[in-house]
């Protein structure tokens, strides 16, 4: 299924073709080449070699000078699971309000 390569990297080539096909069914469009490289925290050199790769292999088609037209040539039964760990962290607190402000905004009295 995909590129003779070492193991490790044809486990990488599935992450990155499962990784297209998710964002594409999500968004609606595919991946730029800078949602990849947020996703698996890469340089941008590394995501082209990759989508180059990948192309040659003959797993994804794209459109030469045609933003987001990657297309994954792979069928979706043989996608791997996409692996969450290349994930980046989610902030989940706002730096900028300290929590006995924001509480005494939503109860309206004074805290202290």
């Amino acid at each position: 299924m995909f590129i003779a390569d070492p193991p490790l990297s044809r486990a990488r080539q599935g992450q990155y073709l499962a990784f297209i096909h998710a964002y594409t069914m999500v968004n609606g469009r595919p991946p730029a080449q800078a949602d990849i490289q947020r996703f698996f925290q890469v340089t941008p050199p590394s995501v082209h070699q990759m989508l180059l790769t990948l192309e040659r292999g003959g797993l994804i088609s794209r459109r030469p000078g045609a933003p987001r037209s990657i297309a994954v040539l792979v069928d979706r039964s043989d996608l791997p699971a996409l692996e969450p760990g290349y994930a980046q962290p989610v902030k989940i607190t706002v730096a900028r309000y300290s929590a006995p402000i924001v509480l005494q905004a939503l109860v309206g009295e004074r805290l202290t």
